[in-house]
């Protein structure tokens, strides 16, 4: 017997019975199943491409840097023996000479323009390099002694096969006499290519082959250790007030959506107000990691915020309700319970952040952080740079030996970072709880 259906009372036409084994209803599967398919497929494709682009942006960045982690160095031999030192005034000696006669020894007779091209070869701070090892350990001075210096950027850069030789002579930064005195050099076992310990132990130099990061790193621990113990603290009070205490009202709404908003601005804004208010206003050091720390705490505090009201949030509200139940007041819940609940979670948002933080250039820029720092800073009030400013400032030197450095420090920079989200994903997986 057909039904009917009625709309409003009235009876309408039964609707015909549904066969799904038809033809059409196979086509209809069909056409399902691949959209299905394709929709899988973008995905895929999508994640291809992702993963091709990064692989670009990885291999483009070690081939053109990995050259920087290794440094031509030429060994030289020095007769202490036959020098004339003073060891009670080693500071005044005049290593310059000690050392020309040094490398002299090893390729004989060089007429005066030769002898010039020849000192260009290794770095202008070798005789004080040679000078400060002996001044270290003065037991050096009572024989013959063999020391490791680095050699000039040009040559360096020919060690490395990056001078084409065949190139007109006018057309290089390297001569003819220079090529030779190398290859006789090389010839006898002086020149090797150890690792380039230098790029993290030293600090910038106008330099190529004396230009390290140690600076720059040290300068970056002092600027999150500031952004940490501001934000941190700041950030999770600020979210336990809106989430826990803070009454429902237009003000509150506006602080939620200023947060939110916040968290969305260019740092450079973030810049500004930095350079106008703590360099303007206050006073503060200009390039300074205090300075540069307040900033990135301002830029991390939303971030923060944000993170650690959904994690407040995610607490089962029957953990809540136990503690007050059994007597707890709401800041021993708070505190006691729903708190450490949710404090992987808050960590997690946290190292996310900093690591964020840790990769800005714009904000550190305007206060002044990319200046000329030839010592890493002793604590926040010193003049600094960051792995960022770093990387900014080598970017725009003309020497073909900074174009190495640079992609080594952007693989030292994408290195912390990967680590700082590394220990973000453990401490989730770690001692997140699923509820």
């Amino acid at each position: 017997m057909a039904t009917t259906d009625t709309i409003g009372g009235s009876p309408t036409a039964a609707r015909p019975p549904v066969v799904w084994n038809s033809e059409e209803m196979a086509k209809r599967r069909k056409a399902r199943y691949g959209a299905d398919r394709r929709l899988q497929i973008y995905g895929m494709v999508a994640i291809a491409f992702a993963l091709g682009f990064l692989a670009v942006l990885i291999g483009t960045l070690t081939f053109t840097g990995y050259r920087a982690f290794t440094q031509s160095m030429v060994t030289i031999d020095i007769d202490f023996s036959a020098a004339e030192l003073n060891r009670d005034d080693l500071m005044d000696a005049n290593w310059r000479t000690i050392f020309r006669q040094a490398v002299l020894d090893d390729v004989g007779e060089l007429s005066r323009s030769e002898e010039r091209d020849y000192f260009s070869m290794f770095t202008s701070s070798a005789p004080f390099l040679i000078r400060d090892q002996i001044i270290a350990d003065p037991s050096i001075l009572d024989g013959r002694a063999t020391f490791m210096v680095p050699m000039s950027d040009p040559i360096d850069q020919l060690a490395k096969g990056l001078v084409n030789t065949d190139l007109p002579e006018n057309q290089r930064r390297v001569n003819d006499k220079q090529v030779e005195l190398f290859n006789q050099l090389k010839e006898k076992g002086a020149v090797t290519q150890p690792f380039n310990w230098a790029l993290f132990l030293n600090a910038d130099s106008r330099f190529p082959e004396l230009a390290g990061l140690s600076g720059a790193i040290s300068g970056s621990f002092w600027l999150l250790l500031v952004c940490f113990l501001i934000s941190f603290p700041v950030g999770i009070a600020a979210a336990i007030y809106l989430e826990e205490f803070a009454p429902k009202n237009r003000f509150t709404d506006l602080i939620e959506i200023n947060i939110n908003n916040l968290a969305a601005v260019p740092s450079v804004v973030f810049g500004l107000l930095g350079l106008a208010v703590f360099l303007g206003w206050f006073g503060l050091p200009r390039s300074a990691p205090l300075v540069g720390g307040m900033v990135l705490a301002l830029m991390t505090l939303p971030t923060i915020i944000i993170v650690t009201r959904a994690a407040l949030t995610s607490v089962p509200s029957s953990i809540r309700e136990a503690a007050l139940g059994i007597g707890a007041s709401k800041h021993e819940a708070i505190f006691h319970h729903i708190l450490p609940l949710s404090m992987p979670s808050i960590m997690t948002g946290t190292i996310i952040g900093l690591a964020q933080a840790l990769g800005e250039t714009a904000p550190l820029l305007l206060i002044g952080m990319n200046a000329f720092i030839t010592s890493p800073p002793a604590g926040v009030l010193e003049a600094s740079t960051a792995l960022p400013t770093q990387i900014y400032i080598w970017a725009d030197s003309p020497e073909r030996g900074f174009v190495a450095r640079t992609s080594a420090a952007i693989l030292v920079l994408l290195g912390f970072l990967v680590l700082m989200n590394g220990i973000a994903i453990f401490l989730r997986q770690r001692f997140e709880r699923r509820w």
